[in-house]
């Protein structure tokens, strides 16, 4: 056995919690990062995962769950579409609903370390399954917009706010998405844009 393992071996961990219900461990002799809280529990890496499996039955983050029971409470409901483009595009109007199924795309190593990387480089692939063939489009994302504060440090999981813009079917829109980096799908939407405005 390393030194290193034997290190390990002996470090006290606590299990901490942040806002969304999401369980992670970490030492006790050092500070709980920004945004988690002590869970109340402590011991041994072993003990703490064990807990952590014990009470993290829903991995889903708590904005994920409460969308989603909103939404299977109160289904959307088919409404008028405002005026959107001049030629009433029928893809960007049904894809402007709000609460559409969506899917990050991620062709190799689907992690959500690599989905992390494809964030933070700026582009990433977003379906859109409930169209016929699937819509998969090229989102340019808006760093200042899109969030990945509530993705756990230790494990990558958690919920991603991905914003960003692109061009469909000649019209200028915007594609707003929370993804569950777990499961790589969530809800999403587009919302046009004016022609002058800067995606």
């Amino acid at each position: 056995m390393s030194v290193e393992n034997v290190i390990d071996d002996a470090t006290t961990y606590r299990v901490v919690i942040n806002h969304e219900e999401q369980y992670s461990i970490w030492p006790v002799h050092r500070d709980i990062p920004l945004g988690w809280n002590d869970a109340g529990k402590s011991g041994s890496k072993a003990e703490c995962l064990s807990y952590i499996k014990d009470v993290w039955t829903d991995m889903r983050p708590l904005s994920l769950r409460k969308k989603m029971a909103e939404i299977e409470k109160f289904p959307p409901q088919p409404s008028a579409q405002p005026h959107i483009v001049e030629d009433k595009d029928d893809l960007v109007i049904r894809l402007s609903a709000p609460a559409q199924p969506v899917e990050l795309v991620l062709r190799a190593n689907r992690n959500a370390r690599t989905a992390l990387e494809r964030i933070k480089a700026g582009y990433v692939n977003i379906k859109f399954p409930n169209t016929r063939g699937g819509t998969e489009l090229g989102v340019t994302l808006d760093n200042g917009a899109t969030q990945t504060d509530q993705v756990n440090p230790e494990n990558g999981k958690g919920l991603a706010h991905l914003e960003g813009g692109l061009t469909l079917n000649g019209h200028n829109v915007r594609c707003i998405a929370d993804i569950d980096l777990e499961t790589f799908k969530g809800f999403g939407h587009l919302k046009p844009v004016e022609s002058s405005s800067v995606v």
